[in-house]
């Protein structure tokens, strides 16, 4: 599960204590600052993380032989100081020798350079490619490895996520703003474990919590079954191309009401004449509504590039798409009327043609034209009214 740890060295003064609160309300997995006693005021329920702004330890020289030499803390566990208010220490480390010396500490005792059981996450900044490889190889060796990259460019974050795969500790990237934070979680489909942000205020760590929730939600996808077909003549409809390649039970939900949809097929499966569109719904005329993220719904005619879209599996997995355009023309349109268990209306106004598709239960495909009454088909029923797209509970009567 992805987690962002709250900054606290460079908020201004007068905003630390509403940014704290606000980290501790909005369950934020962690506070760094350098501050221990501020630390020491935290609850629980959140990960004190001490900048620990020393220089690193060199590595313990070896014994004849290979061996490592024992730590002061390791020879004389009496002699350490008292344990710091704080259940991680985070250390820079700038060569593979302090980077080692951090490893071997956290691999002997469980302890960090003090010696008192606290872990030890290592802090390094990628500004070239010995910084990189050095980053690589912390992300490795470390629990948790803490990277700023100088570089905008997300190759070198790319580069660690390949590295770090087979490892167990966490990585966490320093990000800038809530935007750069969306983008470093999606990296490589996988995106680094949390995020290190500084927040202006305590209004943005209240976005970033909003951001770590958004997730999009399974669906109870239900059995409409077809009572009627019929041709009704020309009209505008909207394909919708998007950035992703679509799974082959998958496409988008589009009806006439707001209250019902039929899952529309997406052009990954094979046509004659032409080859396949595996980004591409025919979606269905241009006053239907489609569903996207949030359980908001757009018109077709509203949609455009950068709208956000639900894409839907048979088995009601969902996941976030961008449209990346949206072609409206116009053809001759097919009118679908279905009906639910519960006997609610669910229509569907497509292209009249072979190739435009929707999924039936178990993710099977069915041409618009081939369809007769009786058949089943795969749809979402909505309890919600709607205005301008958000659910409203008021009396409205959709015909």
């Amino acid at each position: 599960m992805r987690f962002a740890w709250i900054d606290l060295r460079e908020v201004p003064a007068r905003q630390i204590q509403a940014v704290v609160d606000a980290a501790v309300h909005a369950r934020m997995a962690g506070v760094l600052s350098a501050d221990a006693k501020l630390l020491g005021t935290l609850p629980p329920t959140v990960t004190r993380i001490l900048a620990d702004d020393g220089p690193a330890p060199a590595a313990a020289p070896k014994k004849p032989g290979g061996k490592e030499a024992k730590s002061a803390v390791e020879a004389d566990p009496g002699n350490s100081p008292p344990a710091p208010s704080a259940d991680v220490l985070l250390r820079t480390f700038t060569t593979q020798g302090e980077l080692d010396a951090l490893a071997a500490d956290n691999r002997a005792t469980g302890a960090g350079p003090t010696g008192t059981g606290t872990p030890v996450a290592g802090f390094v900044d990628v500004r070239d490619d010995r910084t990189l490889q050095l980053s690589c190889a912390g992300a490795m060796a470390l629990p948790c490895t803490v990277i700023h990259f100088a570089d905008p460019t997300k190759i070198p974050l790319e580069i660690v996520l390949a590295a770090a795969e087979p490892a167990e500790g966490k990585l966490v990237t320093v990000v800038d703003g809530l935007e750069e934070a969306a983008i470093v979680f999606d990296v490589l489909e996988r995106g680094s474990d949390g995020i290190l942000f500084t927040p202006r205020s305590a209004d943005e760590v209240f976005a970033l919590a909003r951001l770590l929730q958004a997730t999009t939600p399974q669906l109870e996808l239900s059995t409409l079954t077809v009572e009627s077909i019929r041709h009704v003549g020309l009209g505008d409809r909207v394909c919708v191309d998007t950035c992703s390649h679509f799974e082959e039970d998958e496409g988008i939900l589009v009806g006439s009401y707001s209250s019902g949809f039929v899952l529309c097929c997406s052009e990954t499966h094979p046509l004659p004449y032409m080859p396949t569109r595996p980004f591409r719904v025919n979606a269905g005329a241009l006053h239907s509504y489609t569903l996207g993220p949030d359980n908001r719904t757009h018109y077709l005619s509203e949609v455009g590039s950068g709208t956000a879209l639900l894409a839907v599996g048979a088995d009601g997995r969902t996941r976030r798409v961008v449209v990346g355009r949206a072609k409206l023309e116009s053809r001759p349109l097919l009118e679908i009327r279905t009906h639910a268990e519960d006997g609610r209306l669910v229509s569907l106004t497509v292209q009249d043609d072979w190739h435009v598709r929707v999924l039936g239960p178990g993710g099977k495909v069915l041409n618009v034209t081939e369809l007769q009454t009786g058949d089943e088909l795969l749809g979402y029923l909505a309890t919600d009214k709607r205005h301008v797209g958000l659910p409203i509970g008021e009396f409205c009567k959709e015909v």
